[in-house]
C-alpha cells in the first residue's frame, strides 16, 4: 500500500511539474514583441473621380497603414498631427484593458491632438485575434484617415481552421468628391442631413464602374487551388454595405477579431465599423471576376449613394494583362433594402465554441436609440433649419441627444473629480414608454440634449437591449461599445417584449463582437461583464448619427487593487 501511495504522490508531482513545464514552453513560444510606429497625419494629393483633393492622410497614404501584430503583443504609436485639423485614433475593438487613455474618442478619453502637437498612444492587445482596424475619431476624419489592424495567433499558435495561402486586406470606404469635413460642417449649420459620398472604394479605389477610375483598381490574387483569407472591413463613414464575389462562395470564419463556427455564405454586410474574415477558394476557371459592395439602406426616403465599388480578383495563371482580358464577371448583389438577406446572414453567426455568457443579470438596461427632430431655435435664420418643416435632424438614446464637452475629456473629468463636465443620471430605461417600432407621437420626436453617463460597478454583469424606434424614420444601427468586446444573445423585429423574447436567447454559443447591427424596424439584446474600469463611448457607428448625438458613456468603476483599476494617464496626454 505504501508503494502505491508513493507512485501516487510521485505522479502528482510529475503532473504538477509536466503542468508548469508546460506554461514555461508556452510562455517562451508566446514571446510578445513590442512594435513601434510614427503616424504622420497630413494633407496629401490624392486623385479620384478625374480631380486632385488635399486628402487628409496617415503617412501619406490612403487608406493608412496596415498594422500586423500577434496576440499578446504591445502596440506604441506616435501620432504627429501635422494637419490643419485636431485629431485623434481609435484602434476600434482593441480591449484597452485599464488603458482608456489610448481608446481615442475626442473628449470622452482625450482632448484632440491640436495641429503641430503629438500624443503617443501605447497599449497591449490580449486575447484577440483576427481583423479589427484604426480610425480618425474627431469630426469627419474618418473618412480618409483609417487602416487595417490585423492581430495574428501567438507565436507558435495557429488559426482555428486550414491556414490559407494567402491574406488580403479589403477595406471599403466612402468617397466625397469634395472635403468631406466642409460636408460635414454644412449638414451642422444647416441642420439638414449631409450630402451623401460620391462613390464607394476598395482599399481606396472606386473600381472600374466610376468615372476616371479603371486604371487604379484594386486587384487581389488568387490561384487554382489557393485558398485567400479575406480580411474585410466596412470602414464607410455612413453606410452599411452588401460585399460579394462573382462565383466564389465566402467561408465566413471570424468577425471583430473572434472565431466563428464557419459558415458558407454567397454575399456578406457589414455595418460600418465591422469586420469579417472570410475563407474563399480558387476552384473556378482561371479568369478575372469582379468583386462588389454596394449599399444595404433600411432607412425609408432618405437618401444614399447608390453606386457600385468593384476590385477584380484575379487568377494568377491567366497571365494576361487586363486590357487584353474580357470583362471580368459580375455578381449579382441584393436589393438594396433586403433585409431578409441581412437577417439570414446575421443569425448564422456562432461563437466557436461554448462560451460563458452571464446569466445572472446585476444591470439590466433598455436602450431605445433612433433618430429626432428639434424645433428651429428663436434665434436661428430659417436657413439653419433646413430639417422636414424648418427643424434641425437630431438623435438620442433614451431621449437624451449626446453632447460631448469641449475643454477637458469625460475621463479625465472621472479621474480627477472634476465636476461640471457630465453627469451620472442617464436612464437606465426610457423616460416614457411607448410603441417603439410604430407610429409615435410627435410630442416625442423631440430628445433632450446632455452630457449624462450611465456608471457601473467593476464585476458588474450586464444586458442592455438596443431597440430601434421609428422616429423620422426606421434604421438598421451599427452600435459600437468601446473597450468591450459583448455577447449577442439575441436578435428580433418589432418591440421587444421580455416574457416572450426571452426564451430565444442564445446562452450557449453567441458570437463575440464590438459592433452589433441592431436591425431595423427591431431589437437586439447583448451581454458582457463590466470588467474593464473606464470611460467607454456606446454610440451608433454611423458617424453622422453620432455628430446628431446617438451616443453615451458607460462609466465604469474602478474595482479593488492596482490591476482593477485604471492606469495613470500618460503625461504627454493631450491639454484642452
Amino acid at each position: 500500500m505504501e508503494h502505491i501511495n508513493s507512485i501516487l504522490t510521485n505522479a502528482k508531482y510529475f503532473s504538477f511539474f509536466l503542468a508548469i513545464f508546460a506554461l514555461l514552453v508556452a510562455l517562451s513560444s508566446a514571446n510578445p514583441k513590442t512594435h513601434h510606429h510614427e503616424f504622420i497625419v497630413e494633407a496629401t494629393p490624392v486623385k479620384r473621380l478625374c480631380k486632385t483633393h488635399n486628402t487628409i492622410t496617415v503617412n501619406g497614404q490612403f487608406p493608412g497603414p496596415t498594422l500586423e501584430i500577434n496576440n499578446g503583443d504591445t502596440l506604441v504609436v506616435k501620432v504627429i498631427n501635422k494637419a490643419r485639423y485636431n485629431v485623434t485614433i481609435h484602434w476600434h475593438g482593441i480591449r484597452q484593458m485599464r488603458t482608456g487613455w489610448a481608446d481615442g474618442p475626442e473628449f470622452v478619453t482625450q482632448c484632440p491632438i491640436r495641429p503641430k502637437e503629438s500624443y503617443t498612444y501605447k497599449f497591449t492587445v490580449v486575447g484577440q485575434e483576427g481583423t479589427l482596424w484604426w480610425h480618425a475619431h474627431s469630426s469627419w476624419l474618418r473618412a480618409t484617415v483609417y487602416g487595417a489592424l490585423i492581430i495574428r495567433p501567438r507565436e507558435g499558435d495557429s488559426y482555428p481552421f486550414p491556414k490559407p495561402n494567402r491574406e488580403t486586406p479589403i477595406l471599403l470606404g466612402e468617397w466625397w468628391d469634395t472635403n468631406p469635413i466642409d460636408v460635414m460642417r454644412e449638414a451642422t449649420r444647416t441642420g439638414t442631413a449631409p450630402n451623401v459620398s460620391d462613390a464607394y472604394t476598395i482599399n481606396g479605389q472606386p473600381g472600374d464602374l466610376y468615372k476616371c477610375s479603371s486604371k487604379g483598381t484594386t486587384i487581389v490574387p488568387i490561384d487554382s487551388g489557393e485558398t485567400n483569407l479575406l480580411r474585410v472591413i466596412n470602414s464607410a463613414l455612413n453606410q452599411p454595405l452588401f460585399f460579394t464575389v462573382a462565383n466564389h462562395k465566402l467561408t465566413v470564419v471570424g468577425a471583430d477579431a473572434s472565431y466563428l463556427k464557419p459558415f458558407t455564405t454567397k454575399v456578406l454586410m457589414l455595418g460600418p465599423g465591422q469586420t469579417t474574415d472570410v475563407l474563399i477558394n480558387g476552384d473556378n476557371p482561371p479568369s478575372l471576376y469582379y468583386i462588389a459592395s454596394r449599399a444595404y439602406q433600411s432607412a425609408q426616403n432618405a437618401a444614399f449613394d447608390n453606386t457600385t465599388t468593384t476590385a477584380i480578383l484575379q487568377y494568377k495563371s491567366t497571365h494576361h494583362v487586363l486590357n487584353n482580358v474580357k470583362k471580368p464577371l459580375m455578381p449579382l448583389l441584393p436589393p438594396y433594402n433586403d433585409t431578409n438577406t441581412v437577417t439570414a446572414f446575421s443569425r448564422s453567426f456562432r461563437s466557436s465554441r461554448n462560451v460563458e455568457v452571464p446569466t445572472e443579470i446585476d444591470e439590466n438596461l433598455f436602450f431605445t436609440v433612433g433618430l429626432g427632430l428639434n424645433k428651429c431655435p428663436p434665434n436661428f435664420r430659417a436657413r439653419r433649419c433646413q430639417g422636414p418643416n424648418g427643424t434641425r435632424f437630431t438623435a438620442s438614446i433614451n431621449n437624451v441627444s449626446f453632447v460631448l464637452p469641449n475643454n477637458i475629456s469625460i475621463l479625465q473629468a472621472h479621474h480627477f473629480g472634476i465636476p461640471g463636465v457630465f453627469t451620472t443620471d442617464f436612464p437606465a430605461k426610457p423616460p416614457l414608454k411607448f410603441d417603439y417600432t410604430g407610429n409615435v407621437s410627435r410630442s416625442l420626436w423631440q430628445p433632450i440634449p446632455g452630457t449624462k453617463a450611465y456608471k457601473l460597478k467593476f464585476g458588474s454583469r450586464v444586458q442592455i437591449v438596443l431597440q430601434d424606434t421609428s422616429i423620422v424614420t426606421s434604421e438598421n444601427h451599427p452600435i459600437h461599445l468601446h473597450g468591450y468586446d459583448f455577447y449577442i444573445v439575441a436578435e428580433g423585429f418589432g418591440n421587444f417584449n421580455a416574457k416572450k423574447d426571452s426564451s430565444k436567447f442564445n446562452l450557449v454559443d453567441p458570437p463575440l463582437r464590438n459592433t452589433v447591427a441592431v436591425p431595423v424596424n427591431g431589437w437586439a439584446v447583448i451581454r458582457f461583464v463590466a470588467d474593464n474600469p473606464g470611460a467607454w463611448l456606446l454610440h451608433c457607428h454611423l458617424d453622422v448619427h453620432i455628430n446628431w448625438g446617438l451616443a453615451t458613456v458607460l462609466l465604469v468603476e474602478n474595482g479593488v487593487g492596482k490591476f482593477q483599476s485604471i492606469e495613470p494617464p500618460p503625461k504627454d496626454l493631450p491639454l484642452c
